[in-house]
Formats: structure tokens, sequence, C-alpha cells
């Protein structure tokens, strides 16, 4: 999971942390590999990739909406999530009452946890100096022109522009326009002649221009031609945090790299890079971003990877416990020495009521009839402007009516209803294809997991925690069936199990055969995983079964205040506010747990283990309801 972890509670509480105004899916590839995943590392979705089903939303569903839908979502026994390793008795517990209450730390490549600590703009020996009879950026802007274009930059001044009025010098002018572009980002100038006296007019940019290609500015030929920064987030995802950042530096989205995807319900810390952007023109944007803040530069000869991660660190409070000090130390001692399931997540198959495997299944079953059905068919608990776009397709197959139906027609429903429009229902395949392929893959993705799910529960019931005779180890990325003797010398810790594909094998004990049965099943031919789209054709992969944390330790608190942040976190750490002070007599009594996981594992399933509770949003909906209640 790591990074996209869902929102497990249906009533929030209001919480508002941010920055003051005044300061998934893998890409396929044809080899068989390690399995890598974008919730914790790999390729991530597009902007608008955010849920293959019903994400028209441009805001949060109230709780009445939101709890209504769950009522018809999914259960971790309709994925496959079965079992347990660990022996001791659960307890009970609300995940994410907060989103304070879940948070991330990046783990880098160096196996450096990544902090906010440091908001300082690097000494820059190679600046080349302005000649001394120039005034200096600082000093071509008044007071009263700082006011204003900062009021401007944050929408406060209901006049749409600031005019300064300059002389006739273009060194004079050329500063001001450097100075407002580099203090205050987001904003556009130009020069205008009025009754032959000159203006230089700041506008926010917008629309096109906000995606224009920004302006040439000198680069030292020996700095690092790539920013490398720390974003801290709150509450938002990582691709609506790039989103941001590039509107107010009037660049495109792909000229930031990172190196994994972070949840949007959750305080996150990761590593960005940007090209040819400097960390005072980054700096600037602290003052005007809410729940967003930027930091820790640094400049570099390269931009950031996908995957290069080793995994994420999470501090992670569970309110309201039922478990005894002695029952939370049996399971967390379990935690920290035998590990967890290696399931994919609830997050995996998405929160309507028509799970995205399906939508996989009939993709791989070359059944595009059923896929647009599965996808635009009406479904209970969803919000009004989808209920009457569903209805409309249902009753007019008009997919031109229906898509008026939508305010926002960049969700999965309104793509594949443009399509449809351009290409006609006779050509589905490419009408399909105006989804982001990101969103596209997350179906078929999704009918792998909950191949995996279910043969790994079908492992661990048959087999326990030993390796066997049958089962799969990996040695490099090249699969190995073990013999008798060999699985003698393993660990159930060694033990992978493959996602069906045209270049994997099966264990060759009985829950191997449960892959062939469970496929045929559904219609589909384990011996062929090719498809006639090159897109949809699985190659599979291998996945270990049993994660187990490092860096694992956790205590006990107790609380009054259940509005109050639990963690302390890096910004408050920056802004020097203190520690949260916890009463041992308090009223109510938390876990919070530390551990940190390797890229493509989830962390709701390590905290599924320890609770043995349901993290289904359907099953947690439940359990909030009746808290809140």
């Amino acid at each position: 999971m790591a990074e996209s972890e869902p929102s497990f509670v249906a009533v929030s509480t209001g919480e508002k942390r941010g920055c003051p105004e005044d300061g998934e899916e893998d890409t396929l590839s044809k080899r068989p590999r390690v399995e890598s995943d974008n919730k914790n590392g790999g390729p991530p979705h597009r902007a608008d990739d955010k849920e293959p089903e019903g994400e028209a939303s441009n805001g949060e569903d109230d709780g009445e909406t939101f709890a209504d839908m769950m009522k018809h979502g999914l259960t971790e026994e309709d994925v496959g999530i079965l079992k347990y390793v660990s022996d001791h008795e659960g307890f009970s517990g609300i995940l994410k009452e907060r989103y304070s209450d879940f948070v991330v730390h990046e783990i880098s490549k160096q196996g450096k946890v990544v902090h906010l600590d440091d908001l300082t703009i690097p000494a820059d020996i190679l600046e080349v100096p302005e000649a001394p009879e120039q005034p200096s950026e600082s000093d071509v802007l008044t007071e009263e022109h700082k006011k204003q274009l900062g009021e401007l930059q944050l929408f406060k001044n209901k006049e749409s522009n600031v005019s300064i009025e300059v002389d006739d010098s273009k060194e004079k002018r050329t500063l001001v326009h450097k100075a407002i572009k580099t203090q205050f980002p987001g904003l556009e100038t130009k020069t205008e002649e009025r009754e032959g006296r000159k203006f230089i007019v700041a506008y926010h940019a917008a629309g096109k221009k906000a995606l224009a290609a920004p302006r040439k500015h000198f680069w030292p030929k020996n700095r690092g031609s790539f920013c490398h920064f720390v974003l801290y987030k709150e509450n938002k995802d990582t691709m609506d945090a790039i989103n941001v950042l590039s509107k107010f530096l009037r660049l495109r989205p792909n000229m930031f790299s990172y190196m994994g995807t972070k949840d949007k319900r959750a305080i996150t810390v990761q590593e960005i890079a940007v090209l040819k952007i400097t960390a005072e023109r980054l700096a600037h944007l602290n003052k005007c971003l809410m729940n967003l803040k930027v930091g820790n530069f640094s400049y570099k000869n390269h931009p950031l990877k996908l995957g290069e991660l080793q995994g994420n660190h999470f501090t992670v409070v569970i309110r309201n416990i039922s478990g005894t000090d002695a029952e939370v130390h049996q399971a967390m001692t379990s935690l920290k020495q035998t590990g967890f399931i290696n399931y994919y997540g609830m997050q995996r198959f998405g929160t309507t009521a028509v799970p995205t495997q399906h939508v996989g299944r009939a993709i791989l079953r070359n059944d595009w009839n059923e896929v647009v059905d599965l996808i635009l068919k009406p479904r209970p608990g969803e919000k009004e402007y989808l209920v009457r776009c569903r209805e409309e397709w249902a009753k007019t197959q008009d997919p031109e009516a229906a898509l008026k139906k939508l305010p926002n027609k960049r969700c999965v429903e309104g793509q594949l209803l443009r399509g449809l429009s351009m290409h006609g229902k006779k050509n589905i395949v490419t009408a399909f294809g105006l989804i982001p392929r990101n969103n596209r893959l997350m179906y078929i993705h999704s009918y792998q997991s909950v191949v995996w799910n279910t043969m790994v529960s079908r492992r661990i019931e048959a087999f326990g925690l030993k390796a066997v005779e049958g089962d799969l180890v990996l040695r490099g990325t090249t699969a190995h069936v073990l013999s008798t003797e060999e699985a003698e010398s393993h660990s159930i810790h060694d033990i992978v199990m493959p996602l069906p594909g045209f270049d994997v094998i099966y264990p060759s004990h009985h829950v191997g055969k449960g892959y062939r049965e469970m496929l045929s099943a559904d219609r589909l031919n384990i011996d062929n995983m090719r498809h006639k789209v090159k897109d949809y054709s699985l190659a599979g992969a291998y996945r270990r079964i049993i994660i187990r944390p490092s860096d694992v330790s956790w205590d006990v608190i107790r609380y009054d205040d259940p509005r109050i942040s639990l963690v302390h976190t890096d910004f408050e750490k920056l802004e020097n506010k203190p520690a949260p002070v916890f009463n041992k007599e308090g009223k109510y009594r938390a876990l919070r747990m530390d551990f940190s996981l390797p890229p493509s594992t989830y962390a709701t399933m390590a905290i599924r283990e320890v609770l043995k509770l349901d993290t289904s949003i359907k099953k947690q909906t439940q359990l909030n309801t009746t808290w809140f209640n």
C-alpha cells in the first residue's frame, strides 16, 4: 500500500493542519519480475487516475452518502483475504480517524528516512551577481507593491491585476519582471504602454498559460540541472500536489519526478526533483501553499526514478483500542518476529458495487460489451450526477446524452463515454483507449491480485508457515521449484507465489493447480495469457507471501481530547510547536506503532494482522459509525 491507502473513516472531524498562508499502477513488463506496485514506489496514476470506478467527484463525499455507498462495497473475503499468520487474540480499534493518524516517510535508495527539517536555500557560489550599479531584485519593488502582489497571489485582491509604473530603462523593467516572478510564483507579467507611460502588469497565470513552457533563465553550467527537494503534504495525494506546484511555477507536471506516489488521507514526506527550477523559486511557494511545504533543497545531475526507493516508514495511530497492554504486546511482537501475509490491500479493488477485478476479467476475456456495461451500469449509493449519467446510458445507450449529465468529464465514465461518442459503439476497444493507460491496466492488475490473494490463502491453509516441496523461491529473478530436501533449508519468508501470466511458472503442489481451476472457472485459459491488444497481455510476476517489517516499535498512549494530533510532525517541529503531551489517566487509549516496509507492500495488511479486523472501507465505516454514535 504504502502510498495510497484508502480513507477508512466515514466521519471527518474537520481537521485542518495546513501550512499557514503567511508562512497500483505499474507498467506491464513482458518479462517475469519480482512484483512492483505503485502504492509503494511503482509507476503512479496520472492526475485523473484516482480510482478506476466512479471517481467523478471534485470533493469528498459527505458522511451519509459515503456510508450509504459502502453498504454495497467489498469485504476482505470478497478479494481472497482470509488468513492470518499469528495466533493472538485480535482487538478493535479505529484506523485513520484523523488523517494525521497515518504518517508516511519515504526511505531513499540510500536507506535514509526522508524528513523535512531545513527550509534554507543552499548557497550557490556559481550564481553570477548583478552589476554593482544595478539595483537588486529586492530593491525594485516597494513595500506597497509587495503587499498588492502578495494579495493578488493569494487571490485576496479583487482586482484582476497589479500595475507598476516603470521608467524607460530596459534593465530596470527586466529586474521588475524577474523580481515579481521569483518572489511571487504563480504570477505572470507583461509590459503595457498607456498614454506614453510604461507599466508592468502582474496577473495570475491560468489555463494554457499555466502549462506554457517557462521562460529560459540563466543556469550555471556547473550547477546540477535538477533541484531535489522534500515535499511535505497533508491530506493530498502526490499527483494533486504536483499539479499545484506546476500551476504556481508555470510548468508541465512531467517536469517533476519522484520515486513513488503517497497516500492522500495521511501526512506524507517524500523526495521530489524538478528540472531547472531554482531552490529560491520553490522556497517562495511556502508562503502561499496550503497543506504543502517544501524544503531540504539540493542540486543534482539526475532526476528521480519510479521504484528507486527502499520503502517507506510508517507511524500509525489506532484510536479507541479495546486490547489490553498484554494483548497489544503479543500482537506487535508477532508482527515484529513473524510478519504478515503480503496480501494486496482493499484499495486495489475499488470502492463501488462493481469491483475493478470484474472489469479486468471482462477485458481479459475480450468481452468488450461487458466492459462497457460494468463501467457504466447503474449502481447504488453514488452521487446524483453519476446516477443521472448511468440512468441516461441505461435508457438511451446514447453516449453524448449520458456525457452531458456529468459535470466532471475527466472521470473514467466521462472518458469512456467521450470515446464511444467519438469512435462509435462498434469500436469499443478504441473508445476504451481514451481512458488513461494506468487506469486501464489497473483493471486487469486487480484481477491478477484477486487470484494471487486467493491462492496465497489456500497455500497458508494447506501448508501453514513452513516451506514445502513444490513451493517457489527466487534465484535472482528466476523462480525455482523446491525439492523436499531444499525445502528443509528454506523458511516461509523465502517463498513466492506468481501472479498469473504467460511468463511465470506455478507451484508444483496442488495449490499450483488451483490457478488453472480458478481461471478456467472465469473462462480464461492460463496457457494463453497473451491478449489481442498488446497492453492487456499479462507476463505475470512473483511476490513474497510473507513480509516481516523492520524498525518495529509501539506504545500504548492515553489521551482525553479526540481532536488532537497524537504524532509530532516535521512541520510542527519546524514551527517549534511542542510535541503532544499525554495524560496517563486519559479517557481514551490508542496504539501508536512505527514500522518500515519494502516497496510493493500494503501497510493496512500489517495493521490487519495486529487487529485481526476486516480493513475494508465497508467494515471500517460500520465500526466508525458505531463509535461516533
